[in-house]
């Protein structure tokens, strides 16, 4: 027969007059560390004693108990009651809950006092976090929770900022999948989506650093110091209901703008207000972009100005300053540093000489008339304004041409805005001619098809940057072919990266999604770069193999070259053919899709540079037929606006921009309504 299990029987517990109590001298407790008494006792003040003391008795000589208690374990809650009776608080009779141990009991008493403290387990962060936000659900403030704690109100936010991380990621961080830092660094973006996408990815490496997540999290947002942020103003993104992710618990240098295409739009809009107060100067035209390609003042010829004299009062004012200066560098020349109000006058002194130095340039009228002036964006986020350029054809004949440029060939001469420009003068977004014969399907022209490809390098370049495997596979490719093949010659290692400019492009390209995308990580890359070049080898060296393939292929990502050439002879031909082929295996192996890098068909990047039956080639692909035979009637202007509107968020892409292998070209089952009331039909009136 089994024997009963013995039961335990707790200790009592009942309420003991303070003044009865004393404090053991067998607490374990020796080094006074954390919360702070007097915390503790403002914590009792407002809410009362969470936990009972545990007490002894203390018996006399006899053996004896003598009415007296004394405390081993509970000694910071006994010192922060003995404060509130100083302080008079709590009256010195007040009953106090207690356990009572018996007395002469086998347990000793510091065996009591470790077991409190050592069987004490600390409460999760998740839970402190799940805790705060149920009482911010239930009426608290995060002011009021930090005071009903003892912290500061960043701690609160931080971790209430845990509320935007995925409840998926949560559970993982929960189940000791994930430390507490990587948690943190989820937190600085809202969208569950992509938290969970990223963790996916590093979960499969084993470089999970903080770092690497805010990056992956902010590849597509813009550094608040990036050089729009400074032109625009944050202020005025914020008013134009733009969104800031900040990071909370890292140095985010201002965060993360989110919605980068309102950026470029109040960055153009400012742009364009600075280019109409230049165009009120008397120029004959004025271009203005985010930014102008690597040269694009080459076919220029710029005329001088004459910089603008000092007036008498500047004089003396840039006199004054200079005096001042010299006055405080020599008063201070035997210290080792300014003191802080002195430099800060210094560099006033300098700003001011500055301004007055740098004179603005005057234009002779006559040169203005026929000269125009480039307004873009500055590299430190200021205005960048170029003046006193002039196209070769509206310089001035010389005067042994006089004579046959006046003989009744005046109508010969192609001004600049009288007309669309001649398709080979080089011009950023200068339209095509316009066929003669619009009714068959004749080839795309050159600059269009170079236009359409620079669209596609772009793209392609920021899909190989954004695949490191790829990126590397394509790379130990090239190494492999020139090695055992010998296709070109190599002296020890000539594998290396030209960056190919894209000279020629739309209009719409430079504020692309893959712009922005390639120009974060460039600019992430090079925040993250040492400031010293002697330090970049050994920077390099030690950074984690993971990072490495990443900045690999962001480098390799500017070699990379689909773009369309005239081609002269046949093995020029052949090279870019084969140059052509390589990049739509590239574009194959990335799932390259121009539509989600943004490409939408557009009367300025493509139908207005088409003829009719394109237009109705690519209406039909897209919409059927029926679209098309809406549209046919129209002249080829109103034909291209229809079909703008016709392949609106259809997904349609050119030949040239189609990636092979793609199953879905098209996303007709999102297209909009084409019925007789759609706007086609509108358009068709």
């Amino acid at each position: 027969m089994a024997s009963a299990i013995q039961k335990i029987a707790l200790n009592a517990s009942r309420d003991i007059p303070f003044n009865k109590l004393v404090l053991s001298q067998s607490n374990v407790r020796r080094v006074k560390a954390g919360l702070s008494i007097e915390e503790l006792a403002r914590d009792i003040e407002r809410r009362g004693l969470l936990q009972s003391l545990n007490v002894r008795p203390i018996l006399d000589d006899a053996g004896v108990e003598t009415g007296a208690y004394e405390v081993p374990a509970g000694g910071r809650r006994f010192r922060a009651l003995e404060l509130l009776v100083k302080q008079k608080k709590l009256a010195k009779t007040a009953p106090v809950p207690c356990v009572v141990r018996e007395a002469g009991s086998a347990i000793l008493a510091e065996d009591d006092s470790l077991a409190e403290n050592v069987q004490r387990v600390a409460l999760h962060p998740l839970d402190q976090f799940r805790a705060f936000r149920d009482m911010l659900e239930k009426g608290m403030s995060e002011e009021e929770i930090a005071a009903a704690f003892f912290v500061v109100p960043t701690v609160v936010k931080q971790r209430l900022r845990l509320m935007t991380v995925s409840d998926k990621l949560l559970n993982v961080y929960e189940q000791d999948g994930m430390k507490l830092d990587q948690l943190m660094a989820f937190s600085i973006s809202d969208d569950h989506a992509r938290q969970e996408q990223v963790w996916e990815i590093i979960a499969q490496s084993h470089n999970r650093e903080p770092y690497l997540i805010r990056r992956m999290l902010t590849e597509k947002t813009v550094r608040a110091s990036d050089r729009r942020v400074r032109f625009v103003g944050l202020e005025a993104y914020l008013a134009a209901g733009g969104h800031v992710m900040r990071d909370l618990f890292e140095a985010d240098d201002g965060g993360w703008l989110q919605d980068p295409t309102l950026l470029d739009r109040l960055v153009m809009e400012k742009l364009q207000e600075a280019a109409d107060q230049v165009r009120t100067e008397g120029w004959k035209w004025v271009e203005t972009a985010l930014s102008f390609p690597w040269g694009h003042t080459r076919d220029f010829v710029e005329v001088e100005g004459t910089h603008v004299a000092l007036s008498d009062e500047e004089t003396a004012r840039l006199t004054a300053l200079h005096s001042e200066q010299e006055t405080i560098e020599a008063e201070y020349a035997q210290a080792d540093e300014f003191p802080e109000e002195i430099d800060a006058r210094l560099g006033e002194i300098e700003r001011g000489i500055e301004a007055l130095e740098e004179r603005p340039v005057s234009f002779d009228p006559a040169d203005m008339a026929r000269a125009g002036v480039f307004v873009s964006l500055d590299t430190d986020g200021t205005l960048l304004v170029e003046r006193g350029f002039v196209l070769p054809e509206d310089m001035p004949a010389a005067p042994d041409d006089a004579h046959d440029e006046s003989d009744g060939n005046d109508d010969a001469i192609d001004h600049r805005g009288d007309g669309d420009d001649a398709e080979g003068d080089g011009r950023e977004g200068a339209p095509d001619n316009e066929p003669d014969e619009e009714d068959g399907l004749k080839p795309l022209s050159d600059r269009l098809l170079t236009e359409l490809t620079a669209w596609r390098t772009l793209a392609l370049r920021d899909a190989f940057a954004a695949n490191p495997h790829i990126a590397l596979t394509e790379l130990l490719h090239t190494l492999v072919r020139d090695l055992y093949w010998q296709v070109s010659g190599a002296d020890c290692l000539e594998a290396y990266v030209r960056e190919i400019p894209l000279q020629v492009h739309s209009p719409d390209m430079p504020g692309s999604l893959p712009v922005h995308a390639l120009r974060q990580r460039n600019e992430g890359w090079k925040h993250d770069l040492p400031e010293d070049e002697d330090a970049l080898w050994q920077w390099l060296d030690r950074l984690d193999d993971t990072s490495r393939i990443a900045l690999l292929a962001h480098c390799l990502s500017f070699g990379i070259n689909a773009l369309h050439e005239s081609s002269h002879g046949p093995s020029l031909a052949r090279s870019i053919r084969e140059r052509l082929a390589r990049a739509d295996r590239l574009a194959t192996a990335l799932r390259l899709d121009l539509t989600d890098a943004g490409w939408e068909p557009t009367v300025e990047n493509y139908l207005g540079r088409i003829t009719k039956a394109r237009i109705l080639e690519a209406v039909r692909e897209a919409r059927g037929d029926e679209a098309a035979d809406r549209i046919a009637h129209l002249k080829k202007a109103d034909m291209a606006q229809a079909a703008e509107q016709l392949l609106d968020g259809s997904s349609w892409l050119p030949e040239a921009l189609r990636t092979k292998g793609l199953s879905a070209q098209m996303k007709t089952d999102e297209a909009p309504d084409y019925s007789a009331d759609g706007p086609a039909a509108v358009a068709a009136e």
